[in-house]
């Protein structure tokens, strides 16, 4: 059977249709996830193995037989320790089906079909009985349901449907014991993803300032999470405010609540400062004695940080404070925790909530539209002034004549470029949610215009177009670039098409050519001369050897003496028919400021990805004006480390699934 499945053309921006496999969904979900990199950790794998030969021989040593339940089983490895360990049974839960059927295929291929049934059900509609999935109760209650958050994959409601049909009473749990810590920090750079920060603009009238509307600076922000690797943030970006907090600890053994709680820690401020961000993370204890230890602690509050475990299924959480707080070093605080069955969010308060009836136990949820429209590292990218900088130098010297052929030349000493920014310009802005036209109208454009194909885009672009007085200087017209007419235009001719550019449906590199689609959309609305900014585009790419990341999509085959080949296999086939090939992309200049004829993608090269090459990463390079780099890495950034003016631009990784050594000159 076929189904009709939708999704965005990066090329032309627009939504459509196409015809998939019935399992089409299936098939995203296995190559999106990481699978690999979870058989690939081997402090998990150790630790889980270890807790499981104690908890049988425990179960053992009482006398009685070990009948295991284990709640999203995936390819079966917990199962199979479990038996090998000396479990009498297992039953494997798995709710999603082309995993289930992967893990029959693995657990027979392991010679395990007689001791562990696997069972395509959620847990929750598991029946116990003569006439049920499982004949009795299970004595031993084994699970790996935790994300970042620990609890964002449902486990508590799991947990607690187990307790009360699935498993004995006090049975033994692997893991036995979870452990939420926090940290309080100041971080502008963080808060940067969260809040919209006046941006300042230097002009030939003096500094402007453009300022968020008061709902924006109000709203408590995106409820979501933000899962991160705290061991890639510098401690140059953040000052730590307050101790570890151990915030709260969940105990599997017994019956657990998914109910919505909230728990405090006091302490006492390390340092004044502004508190804004919540830094926290998870640890899992195996045993009931807690001797071993399963730990995400960032490096700084590991035990051993040499030994670190690399893994990208676990990372660190980012929590944003509703509101930043001014805090005093030693005048004592509480931190609050609060949870329901799926989130975790945080209050500071001066009292502990048993005191403080002004503790809000909903969860905090965006109602100023803009962290609905803007992720994460885009607050980030429009609170840069480093950024804002640039493109208002771009904006303020570009040249009006022989841009393609002299955007690489440096401007002779002393010599400076006509202004494109004239009285009378009309400016066309085409980005989604983009502030360029306020700095355009700053910059003394007499016409602004700017496109959102979003109604909700639109309404709080006009939002802050409002709180900076500006709502009668810049026209949103709400409607895609090429459905736009004369009339829309006022019967202007557009003399400079400006873009950041930026689309939301931009997820890899090549993907912001949309603008270039755009251009020539809009051509017979441009007028003559006009300038288009971006000018041009490249696109770089380098090979690379990654210590880490080549495991979230590296073949296991073997995983703690188990066989899980065919979990690669259902990987590398779900996977393939959905990658891009990277040698079909072309690794060098898009001219934007021209049409898109036939040939006008100029590759210098291919970069065949194949063994012995790792991987080859790629960035795209747009190019403002004449003597902008924004965007393009200085030589080793890429191998060495990524400048902060580039950590926002979009980056695609191609790996080879079967790398091997190479040596120089090769």
């Amino acid at each position: 059977m076929k189904i009709f499945c939708s999704r965005a053309n990066p090329t032309t921006g627009s939504v459509e249709w196409l015809e998939e496999d019935e399992h089409y969904d299936y098939h995203q979900e296995i190559a999106r996830s990481s699978y690999a990199d979870m058989l690939h950790d081997k402090d998990r794998n150790i630790k889980y193995y270890q807790g499981i030969r104690a908890a049988v021989s425990r179960v053992k040593d009482r006398g009685q037989k070990a009948l295991v339940l284990d709640i999203g089983t995936g390819t079966g490895l917990l199962s199979m320790m479990a038996v090998t360990a000396g479990a009498d049974f297992c039953y494997a839960i798995e709710v999603f089906k082309p995993m289930a059927d992967a893990a029959v295929k693995i657990v027979e291929k392991n010679g395990f079909s007689d001791k562990i049934l696997v069972i395509n059900k959620h847990s929750t509609e598991v029946t116990v009985g003569p006439e049920g999935d499982m004949p009795c109760r299970a004595n031993i209650l084994v699970t790996e349901l935790f994300d970042t958050e620990l609890i964002g994959e449902g486990a508590l409601p799991s947990y607690e449907h187990a307790h009360r049909h699935l498993v004995e009473e006090n049975c033994e749990a692997v893991p036995h014991r979870a452990t939420i810590y926090a940290q309080l920090v100041e971080s502008r750079r963080m808060w940067s993803w969260n809040k919209l920060f006046p941006i300042h603009l230097q002009t030939s009238l003096g500094e402007q300032v453009i300022v968020p509307p008061v709902d924006l600076e109000n709203c408590p922000g995106a409820p979501s999470v933000c899962d991160i690797q705290l061991n890639q943030v510098s401690p140059a970006d953040f000052t730590v405010l307050s101790d570890v907090l151990p915030m709260f600890s969940i105990d599997f053994s017994k019956q657990v609540s998914s109910s919505a709680a909230c728990h405090s820690r006091q302490f006492e401020p390390l340092t004044s400062g502004r508190a804004q961000v919540v830094l926290s993370w998870w640890d899992i204890e195996m045993d009931p004695e807690g001797k071993i230890r399963c730990t995400t602690a960032p490096f700084w509050a590991h035990s051993d940080p040499e030994e670190m475990q690399w893994r990208d299924h676990w990372m660190q959480c980012v929590y944003f404070l509703p509101q930043e707080e001014p805090v005093v070093q030693g005048s004592a605080l509480c931190l609050v925790a609060h949870h329901d069955d799926y989130c975790v969010w945080y209050s500071l308060q001066r009292t502990s909530p048993e005191k403080n009836e002004r503790v809000h136990q909903m969860r905090p949820v965006c109602d100023c539209q803009a962290h609905l429209l803007w992720n994460r590292p885009r607050f980030g990218e429009i609170n840069d002034q480093d950024r804002t900088d640039r493109y208002i130098q771009a904006l303020s010297t570009l040249t009006s004549r022989n841009l393609l052929a002299n955007w690489r030349k440096p401007c002779a000493e002393g010599a400076r470029s006509p202004q494109v920014l004239k009285p009378d310009s009309v400016c066309l802005c085409v980005s989604d949610g983009s502030l360029l036209s306020v700095l355009a109208h700053h910059l003394g454009v007499e016409q602004v215009f700017t496109v959102e194909s979003s109604a909700a885009s639109h309404k709080l672009l006009r939002k802050i177009f409002k709180a900076n007085h500006l709502e009668d200087k810049i026209n949103i017209i709400e409607k895609r670039p090429e459905l736009l007419t004369s009339e829309d235009l006022k019967s202007r001719k557009v003399s400079l098409l400006l873009g950041e550019p930026f689309f939301t449906t931009s997820l890899l590199p090549w993907h912001s050519l949309y603008f270039w689609y755009v251009r020539t959309a809009v051509d017979q609305h441009l007028g003559p001369g006009a300038v288009v900014m971006p000018q041009a585009a490249s696109l770089h790419a380098v090979v690379v050897e990654f210590r880490d990341l080549w495991r979230i999509r590296s073949p296991c085959g073997d995983c703690e003496g188990f066989d899980v080949h065919i979990m690669d296999d259902m990987i590398k086939a779900w996977e393939e028919p959905r990658s891009s090939a990277v040698d079909g992309v072309p690794p060098d200049t898009g001219v934007h400021a021209q049409h898109w004829p036939p040939g006008a993608c100029r590759p210098r090269g291919r970069l065949l990805l194949e063994p012995p090459l790792q991987a080859g990463c790629l960035l795209l390079q747009p190019c403002p004006g004449s003597q902008s780099t924004a965007g393009r890495p200085a030589d080793g950034q890429l191998c060495g480390g990524v400048s902060p003016r580039h950590r926002r631009h979009h980056h695609g990784v191609q790996a080879c699934r079967h790398p091997r050594l190479t040596t120089p000159g090769q």
